[in-house]
């Protein structure tokens, strides 16, 4: 059957109510130990209260839709579309009930079938599933062509396929109701759909808190923390601090930046920091303030000296520091040993 017929859904099938000419078979009266169930039924699952429901209605007004069938041999007749009426007449007492006797072939009975049952929303997600996979892998539809057959969107029909992945605790859960169609959505994200989806039904979650628990339970791949590598640059500073540290015999630490460094000078003493500041040549005086801080600048605009009065301080250089690297090289020459 071509999409376009597929696409027009059961008018295509049965025929066009106004054209009772072009029915060769009309509706009649059958004995209902001459129906069977049939072959193409997509449903699985008959909702008992839903049943018992329609067993009431068939009790006071009988069978008012005809159940659609094809002849067998024997006499027999197959259900294609109406075996919950089938099964509610049978409950109710009834002895016979009006059919719709159509020559289907399978293709065409199988199509029926889904179709109707999908177009009366009678199908739990997983039916309603199976019967999209059924269409599209046994007639070669596209979701495009079922999506326009049914009435629903293409995404509607990606999805509801999608449920077919989820484990068989899962989709009896779904089957049974004790989950709906969005919560499994929800749980095909999930690194274990079973015990979530025993959570949510124990809790009573809504989709949105199922979303959130499938998400937060994906393990995320830790972000590999690289290494720090040391430039060159600082490694030559690094080197040249323990030169100076000798040289000077306090802690010397130098940190190098894009544009120029810092210069740390630590001491202990104030005999320490007088010996620094005259092999600065600076004079003595200069370091001691009623402070205990120590603010010098040198002759090149820009270098700063501060010193902490405490039994322990900082000499730091920074600014123009920078011009006494040549070439990211600093030279101890002018140094007074």
């Amino acid at each position: 059957m071509s999409a376009r017929n597929l696409g027009r859904g059961l008018n295509a099938l049965l025929g066009d109510a106004d054209e009772p000419a072009q029915q060769p078979q009309g509706v009649k009266t059958v004995l209902l130990s001459d129906l069977e169930p049939g072959s193409f039924q997509p449903r699985r699952v008959f909702d008992e209260e839903a049943l018992s429901d329609l067993v009431e209605s068939v009790k006071t007004k009988g069978v008012i839709q005809p159940l659609i069938v094809r002849e067998q041999n024997g006499g027999k007749y197959e259900i294609i579309g109406g075996e919950r009426r089938w099964r509610a007449a049978q409950r109710a007492g009834l002895r016979e009930v009006p059919v719709l006797v159509k020559n289907f072939s399978d293709k065409e009975a199988m199509e029926v079938a889904l179709i109707e049952n999908l177009q009366r929303q009678d199908l739990n997600p997983l039916e309603e599933a199976e019967g999209y996979r059924r269409l599209m892998e046994e007639f070669s539809n596209t979701q495009e062509e079922l999506a326009q057959a049914v009435g629903k969107s293409r995404s509607h029909v990606a999805n509801t396929m999608r449920l077919l992945a989820l484990p068989e605790k899962v989709k009896g859960y779904l089957e049974t109701g004790k989950l709906t169609s969005g919560h499994a959505r929800a749980l095909l994200t999930s690194k274990d759909p079973e015990a979530l989806a025993d959570t949510v039904i124990a809790k009573g979650l809504n989709v949105r808190q199922t979303e959130k628990l499938a998400q937060d339970g994906i393990e995320k791949k830790p972000r590999k923390v690289q290494p720090k590598k040391q430039s060159d640059k600082q490694a030559e500073c690094d080197s040249l601090a323990a030169d100076l540290s000798r040289a000077l015999g306090i802690r010397v630490a130098i940190r190098s930046k894009t544009v120029g460094g810092d210069l740390i000078l630590t001491y202990e003493t104030l005999e320490q920091l007088d010996g620094l500041i005259r092999r600065l040549g600076a004079s003595p005086a200069a370091g001691r303030q009623t402070s205990d801080t120590l603010t010098a600048e040198s002759a090149d605009e820009g270098d700063t000296l501060s010193l902490d009065g405490d039994d322990i301080g900082e000499v730091v250089f920074d600014g123009s520091f920078s011009d006494s690297l040549d070439g990211d090289t600093l030279s101890l020459d002018n140094i007074d040993k």
